[in-house]
């Protein structure tokens, strides 16, 4: 199994230099296409806030603000990707409505990158990465500092819907890594399950995983990135667990310790 193309959601801002850096190192291990789409500020999310009281000439000069924003915006984005070394790649700049193109691309990809800033509901993409999670449902990696493929990966089971959706998608990830540690926290959880299952179900695929079962009760999320720390992983795969979009911030307890602590990157699929 194999990525073909790794989509990066960039913003036309500084932090599309790290995005862009960390999506060719993902992509690379796999020769994939390295799709940079440039999501600017969208006119049309501005009219209806504007009301029929509103001075045409006042409106006038702040859709054309937007406009300058976006294009200077694609501008820098595109000259970063231009500079990006990695050759198997392309660059597209989309227009309104920007959320129907964005989220047609992330369906038209097989994994997302996003930086850390995005994760944790901050910066111009924090919107598109909850829709992208929670809305499109598409597997997405959240890029942190050091972030490589290749290195040693966890995986936080408890035999869900959620995780098990995780482990299928992240199959590429697991792989290309050096080591792949089981982490499971039977102890908090209300399911059974079995982690030799999922032991035998990589090994099908070519992937040779240790168990580490965490005995303690209560809120499994700080134990479990704990637990990732001390193994010395730089990526986490996790289900994604979400909410309504009535919250400001709608991922659930264990998806929200993941995505607002300090700890390895993350590979998350709700």
């Amino acid at each position: 199994m194999i990525w073909a193309r790794v989509m990066a959601p960039l913003s036309g801002g500084e932090a599309d230099r790290r995005i862009v850096a960390a999506a060719a190192a993902l992509a690379e291990p796999f020769g994939a296409e390295l799709g940079c789409i440039h999501a600017p500020p969208d006119v049309a999310d501005l009219i209806p806030w504007m009301g029929d009281g509103f001075m045409g000439g006042v409106q006038a000069s702040a859709v054309d603000s937007i406009r300058q924003a976006a294009a200077e915006g694609a501008a820098a984005a595109k000259a970063l990707v231009d500079a990006c070394p990695y050759a198997n790649k392309s660059f597209r700049t989309l227009s309104s409505p920007v959320w129907a193109g964005l989220a047609l691309q992330s369906r038209l990809s097989d994994v997302v990158l996003f930086d850390d800033t995005a994760a944790r509901g901050k910066g111009p993409l924090a919107e598109s990465f909850q829709q992208i999670v929670a809305d499109e449902q598409r597997p997405t990696v959240v890029a942190r500092e050091g972030f490589k493929v290749g290195g040693v990966v966890a995986v936080a089971w408890d035999g869900g819907k959620e995780a098990s959706r995780a482990v299928r998608t992240a199959v590429p990830l697991l792989e290309k890594a050096a080591s792949v540690v089981i982490l499971s926290a039977p102890a908090a959880s209300s399911r059974q399950f079995d982690v030799a299952e999922l032991v035998a179900y990589l090994a099908g695929r070519g992937v040779t995983a240790a168990i580490e079962t965490l005995t303690d009760a209560g809120d499994p999320s700080p134990k479990l990135l704990d637990a990732a720390k001390a193994a010395g992983a730089n990526v986490l795969v996790a289900g994604a667990f979400g909410h309504p979009r009535l919250q400001e911030f709608i991922f659930g307890g264990t998806t929200r310790t993941f995505l607002t602590s300090e700890g390895p990157s993350l590979f998350l699929s709700h």
